[in-house]
C-alpha cells in the first residue's frame, strides 16, 4: 500500500508528496508520498530496480522529479532555499570516490572545504570513527572497511541534521557495524534524521524506527517492524521440544485450536513446529498447559523483516 499520510501533518525533516520519476516509458518512481520525522532512523528497502536509488538522488537534488514535491529540512529541492538547506545534509553514497594518494586527514579536509565545514572538526571525526592511527596514511593503503568509515566521516562533516546513507555498512566487520549503529542512535537522540538503505535486512530489523518497502517504484508497506508484521498478517512459529512419547498428547491438546499446522523440525529430533495465526498465540499457549513437564522447551519465533519483505513481494517477484 502506498502511504497517504499528508506530509504536512507533522513537522517532517523529509517530506514527499506524489513523487514520480519517469525515464521514457519506465516509471522508476511512481507516486510516492512519505514523511520522515525529525530525529527518526528510517529504513528504505527494496529489491534491485525498486526505485530506491532514484528516490535517493531526487531527495538530494541530484535528479529532477518528473512530478510531485520533495522538501528536505523545510526546503523544496526545486526551490532557491535548497542550496542553503544542503549544508544541513550529509550523504554517503554506496560507492564513494576517494583520491588514493591523499591521506585520511587530507581527504577529510578536502571534503570539509567543499562543504564549507570547520577544518578543526576533521581530526576528532577520524578519532570517533577509529581512524586516528591511520590519519596520515594514504587512502590506497586503507582496507575496504577503513574506506567505508572514512566515507561515513565525510558524511558527518558540518554536523548535518539529515543523513542519507546508501548501503553504509559495506565492508564493515561485525564490531564496526555495531559501533556504526551506536553512533547513528546517538545522532538520532540528538535530533538528527537518518534515512538508510541496506540489502542486509537482519541488520536493519532491530535498529530502525520505521521502514518503507518499495516494490516497482511504489511504497507497498510502511511502518515499524511489528506494524509490518501485523499488516501482512504473517503466522507465528512456535518451536517445541518434547519426548516422542508426548506427540499424541500434543496433537490432542492442539486439536482445540483451529487454523494450526504441526510438523517435525527437520534434523532436530524431538522438536515440533507449530504455525499459527497471530491472534491464536495465547490460545495455543493455553492449550499446551496439559503437557506439563513433558514440554522441555518452547520458543516463539516472530516473522523476520526478511520474511515480511519476501511475503510482500511474493515468491517469484
Amino acid at each position: 500500500m502506498t502511504s497517504t499520510t499528508p506530509v504536512n501533518e507533522v513537522p517532517a525533516a523529509i517530506a514527499l508528496r506524489d513523487v514520480t520519476k519517469h525515464f521514457g516509458a519506465v516509471h522508476a518512481v511512481d507516486g510516492v508520498s512519505l514523511s520522515v520525522r525529525r530525529g527518526e532512523l528510517f529504513g528504505l528497502i527494496g529489491h534491485n530496480g525498486a526505485g530506491k536509488s532514484t528516490l535517493f538522488k531526487m531527495m538530494l537534488g541530484l535528479l529532477p522529479v518528473s512530478s510531485g514535491e520533495i522538501a528536505i529540512a523545510g526546503a523544496s529541492v526545486r526551490g532557491r532555499d535548497f542550496r542553503a538547506a544542503r549544508r544541513q545534509i550529509g550523504y554517503l553514497p554506496e560507492h564513494l570516490a576517494l583520491y588514493d594518494n591523499l591521506s585520511g586527514i587530507e581527504t577529510l579536509r578536502f571534503f570539509a572545504r567543499l562543504k564549507g565545514a570547520d577544518l578543526a572538526g576533521c581530526a576528532p571525526l577520524l578519532e570517533r570513527l577509529g581512524l586516528a592511527a591511520a590519519a596520515r596514511r594514504p587512502v590506497r593503503e586503507y582496507s575496504k572497511g577503513m574506506r567505508q568509515r572514512l566515507g561515513f566521516a565525510q558524511a558527518l562533516l558540518g554536523a548535518p541534521q539529515v543523513l542519507f546513507l546508501d548501503e553504509p555498512s559495506n565492508g564493515l566487520d561485525p564490531a564496526a557495524i555495531r559501533e556504526f549503529y551506536a553512533i547513528l542512535h546517538e545522532l538520532r537522540d540528538q535530533g538528527v534524521t537518518v534515512l538508510i538503505t541496506s540489502h542486509i535486512l537482519a541488520e536493519l530489523q532491530e535498529r530502525v524506527d520505521r521502514l518503507a518497502i518499495m516494490v516497482s517504484g511504489r511504497v507497498q508497506a510502511l511502518g515499524s517492524v511489528p506494524e509490518l508484521r501485523e499488516q501482512q498478517d504473517m503466522p507465528l512459529h512456535i518451536v517445541l521440544r518434547l519426548p516422542p512419547s508426548a506427540l499424541e498428547l500434543l496433537r490432542s491438546c492442539l486439536g482445540v485450536v483451529p487454523g494450526l499446522s504441526l510438523s517435525a523440525v527437520a534434523g532436530q529430533p524431538g522438536q515440533q513446529l507449530i504455525s499459527c495465526p497471530r491472534t491464536a498465540k495465547m490460545s495455543v499457549l493455553a492449550a499446551l498447559a496439559p503437557l506439563g513437564d513433558l514440554l522441555l522447551d518452547l520458543q516463539i519465533q516472530e516473522p523476520s523483516l526478511e520474511d515480511v519483505f519476501f511475503g510482500l513481494r511474493g515468491p517469484h517477484a
